[in-house]
C-alpha cells in the first residue's frame, strides 16, 4: 500500500518542479494532468484493495484505508478536471493578456503542489503532519486566488489568508491539547499523534483536556471548509480565484478539510461521549445553512452564488456526521463526490461565462442556453445535479442523510435542514433561470470554449451521470469507511 500512496504525493510534486525548471509550456501542462490522473489511478487501486483493515506506513506516518481512497479519488477526479480545462485556460489567458509567462508559470507550480498537499493531508496518519499539509493548501492557494493580482483579488487573498490562517492556528492548539491529552494516556513520544495510537488510547484520554481539544479541531478545520461563523472568506476567495481553482477549492478542498474531522470524530467521541461533537456539529452545520441559504436570496454575482452553495453542502454534511450512523457516513461521502464533481462542472461553465462577458454579474448574463448549447447544457446539468434532483447522486445521498436523521431522533434538525435547503432551491433556481433563459440580446458577446475545457465539461457531466445511474463498488467502499469511522447502525 504505501508505495501507492507515495505515488500519489511523488506524483504532483515532480510536475511542480517540473514546471519549475521549463516554465508552463503544452509538455508541463500535459504532465500536470498525468500527475491528477495518478492521484485518481492510486485512489482507485487503493479501493479495490483496502478492508477492514488499516494499513500504515513510513513508521506510521502514512495511512491506507477506505476512507483515504475516497478521498484521493475525490481529489483525483476533480483535479483531473481542473487540470485539464486548465491547459485552455491559461491559453486563453496569455492570448488577452490577463497573465503573462511569469504568472502562467507561478500557476503550473502551484496547482500541482495544491494537489499534493491534499493528498497528504487524506492520507496521513498523523494529525501533525495532517495539520502542516491543510496549512500548505493555505500558503499554495492565496497565491492562486491572486493570480490575476487585480484589487479586488489581493483583497480576497489577504482575507482568506487572515481567517484561515486564524483557523489554522486554532486547529494548532487543538493538535497540542490532543498530544498533551495523548501523552498522559501512555502514548510515546514519538507516535502520540497518531491516529491508530490516539484511538487505541481513546478511552484513557482525560475528558475534560480532550473536550476542549476537539472544540479546537472542529473550529478551526471548520474555518477551513467554510463553516460559520469562519465562513467569510469563501465567496470572495471563490470569486476571484481563476475558474479551475475555483472548482478545486470548492469540489475538494473543503472537503479534504472535513475529512480531518471525521477523522477525529471517532476519537473525542470515545473519550469524552458521542453527544458532544453532535450538538456542536448540529450547531455549526445548520447556522451554516440557514445563512448560506439568505445569502443566496441577495446575491447578484454567479461565482459568489456558487460559492455560498458549497457553503450550504458544507453545512448539511456537519448535520449528516452529526448523525453518525453508517447510512450517514456512506451518503455524505458520495455526497462529497457527486458536489465534487458537479460543482467543477458548474465553476468551468461559470467561468466561460466570465471570459465572454468580462463580468460575473447574473444580470449581465442571459440566455446562454441559446447562445452556447454547451455551457449552456453543461450549467444546467451541473445546476440540476447541485439542487438534488434525480437521477443524480445527490438525490440519493441527500434522501439517505435524511432517513438517517429521521432514524437518530434528529427530525427537529431535519426539519430545520430541509427549511434552509427549500430556500436556497428557490434561488438557486431564480438565478440560475436568469443565467439560462430568455432571449439573446444583438449586442451579446460570443462564448467561446477552448478544447480542453469544452473536454472537462464533457466527461464531468458523462461522470455526474454515470454517479447518478449507479455508485457501483463505491458503494463498499464508502460502507468500509463509514464502519473504519465508528459509525453505529
Amino acid at each position: 500500500m504505501t508505495p501507492v500512496i507515495l505515488l500519489s504525493l511523488l506524483a504532483p510534486v515532480a510536475a511542480s518542479l517540473f514546471c519549475l525548471a521549463v516554465g508552463w509550456r503544452r509538455i508541463s501542462a500535459i504532465i500536470t494532468l498525468a500527475s491528477a490522473l495518478a492521484i485518481l489511478g492510486c485512489g482507485v487501486a487503493l479501493g479495490l484493495r483496502v478492508d477492514d483493515q488499516v494499513y500504515l506506513g513510513l513508521s506510521g506516518l502514512l495511512r491506507a484505508d477506505a476512507l483515504s481512497a475516497t478521498m484521493l479519488i475525490v481529489i483525483g477526479v476533480v483535479g483531473s478536471l481542473a487540470t485539464w480545462a486548465s491547459i485552455g485556460y491559461l491559453d486563453a489567458e496569455l492570448v488577452h493578456g490577463h497573465t503573462d509567462a511569469r504568472g502562467a508559470r507561478l500557476y503550473g507550480i502551484l496547482t500541482p503542489a495544491f494537489l499534493a498537499a491534499m493528498a497528504l493531508a487524506v492520507s496521513a496518519n498523523n494529525i501533525g503532519v495532517v495539520w502542516i499539509a491543510v496549512e500548505a493548501t493555505t500558503v499554495v492557494t492565496a497565491f492562486l486566488v491572486g493570480h490575476h493580482r487585480s484589487r479586488a483579488a489581493l483583497e480576497a487573498t489577504w482575507k482568506y489568508v487572515m481567517v484561515c490562517s486564524v483557523g489554522i492556528t486554532i486547529a494548532f492548539l487543538g493538535t497540542v491539547l490532543l498530544h498533551f491529552a495523548a501523552r498522559h494516556a501512555g502514548a510515546g513520544p514519538e507516535d502520540a499523534l497518531h491516529l491508530d495510537i490516539l484511538a487505541a488510547h481513546a478511552a484513557a484520554l482525560d475528558p475534560a483536556v480532550t473536550r476542549l481539544a476537539g472544540a479546537l479541531l472542529l473550529i478551526g478545520y471548520g474555518a477551513k471548509m467554510g463553516l460559520a461563523p469562519f465562513h467569510t472568506w469563501l465567496a470572495d476567495a471563490h470569486s476571484q480565484a481563476p475558474a479551475p481553482v475555483s472548482a478545486l477549492m470548492s469540489g475538494v478542498l473543503l472537503s479534504v478539510a472535513f475529512s480531518v474531522i471525521i477523522r477525529i470524530k471517532p476519537i473525542i467521541d470515545v473519550a469524552v461521549g458521542p453527544g458532544f461533537l453532535r450538538t456542536a456539529l448540529l450547531g455549526a452545520g445548520l447556522t451554516t445553512l440557514f445563512i448560506a441559504a439568505l445569502l443566496l436570496t441577495v446575491t447578484g454575482d454567479l461565482k459568489r452564488m456558487l460559492a455560498y452553495s458549497s457553503m450550504e453542502t458544507m453545512g448539511l454534511m456537519a448535520v449528516a456526521a452529526a448523525a453518525g450512523t453508517g447510512l450517514a457516513i456512506a451518503a455524505l461521502l458520495l455526497h462529497i463526490l457527486a458536489h465534487g464533481v458537479g460543482k467543477t462542472v458548474l465553476f468551468l461553465a461559470g467561468g466561460q461565462l466570465q471570459a465572454a462577458h468580462d463580468s460575473t454579474a447574473i444580470g449581465e448574463i442571459t440566455a446562454v442556453l441559446r447562445r452556447s448549447r454547451l455551457v449552456g447544457g453543461a450549467f444546467a446539468v451541473g445546476m440540476v445535479v447541485l439542487l438534488g434532483l434525480p437521477p443524480f447522486a445527490m438525490f440519493a445521498s441527500e434522501l439517505a442523510i435524511a432517513i438517517s436523521l429521521v432514524d437518530t431522533r434528529l427530525t427537529w434538525a431535519l426539519g430545520l435542514a430541509l427549511t434552509a435547503l427549500v430556500v436556497a432551491f428557490a434561488a438557486l433556481v431564480r438565478n440560475s433561470g436568469r443565467i439560462l433563459l430568455g432571449s439573446p440580446s444583438s449586442d451579446a458577446p460570443a462564448i467561446r470554449v477552448p478544447l480542453t475545457v469544452a473536454a472537462a465539461l464533457v466527461t464531468g457531466l458523462l461522470v455526474s451521470i454515470a454517479l447518478g445511474v449507479t455508485a457501483g463498488p463505491l458503494s463498499d467502499l464508502f460502507a468500509t469507511a463509514a464502519g473504519q469511522l465508528g459509525a453505529h447502525r
